[in-house]
């Protein structure tokens, strides 16, 4: 997430100062995505060197200082809103990794490692969706918040559902193979059926 270009857009409403920034963005995320004061204060800076914003109170230190968007900054952030995300390598992703390992350690049930993980998942998913259910049907910044991250703790919660089948058709991964790299499945062998993820979720409320 940019902070920087949330700043931007913050701004484009009026001059704001720090604190204020930081509170409005806080309510308009439902304080899913908290603020320090200290990163708040370093991106108007950074974002004042760059000239994308100005303050009039130059002898006054950052508490006081009332910032607005320049012309500059302005362009910056329709340029952002109309450039896509740079596609790159996927990210090294730590939960990937613990499972790749886990496979491979003779003593750790992968089974129940994938488990663990996924019921913590299915129990955040839980909470995001008393915290939409909760939410003022007004409040679209915050319901936009909580859809994506609800989309994307399915698609991890689809991944591990994934991950166990694959893992249960495989034969025995030797210690010291690669951590990537093709395997053969045993034949005959059929995959676990994986269950429904909209059903774990909602059974927190039955």
């Amino acid at each position: 997430m940019s902070i920087r270009h949330a700043m931007l857009a913050l701004l484009v409403e009026a001059p704001k100062y720090g604190l204020q920034l930081r509170q409005e963005f806080e309510a308009r995320t439902g304080e899913v995505w908290p603020l320090n004061v200290g990163q708040v204060y370093t991106t108007l800076q950074r974002l004042e060197r760059e000239g994308h914003v100005e303050t009039d109170d130059a002898g006054r230190d950052g508490a006081q200082k009332r910032y607005r968007l320049t012309a500059d900054g302005e362009r910056e952030l329709h340029s952002w809103l109309r450039t896509p995300p740079q596609a790159g390598p996927p990210p090294r992703d730590e939960l990937v990794m613990k499972v790749q390992v886990a496979m491979r350690l003779s003593q750790v049930d992968t089974t129940e490692i994938l488990q663990t993980h996924r019921r913590r998942i299915v129990e955040e998913m839980q909470r995001y969706t008393h915290l939409k259910a909760d939410a003022a049907p007004e409040d679209i910044g915050l319901g936009l918040v909580v859809d994506a991250e609800l989309f994307r703790l399915e698609a991890v919660v689809r991944w591990l559902d994934a991950a166990d089948a694959r893992l249960r058709s495989l034969p025995t991964i030797p210690a010291g193979a690669p951590l990537t790299g093709p395997s053969s499945a045993r034949d005959g062998q059929e995959e676990r059926p994986t269950r429904s993820v909209q059903d774990d979720v909602a059974g927190a409320r039955r």
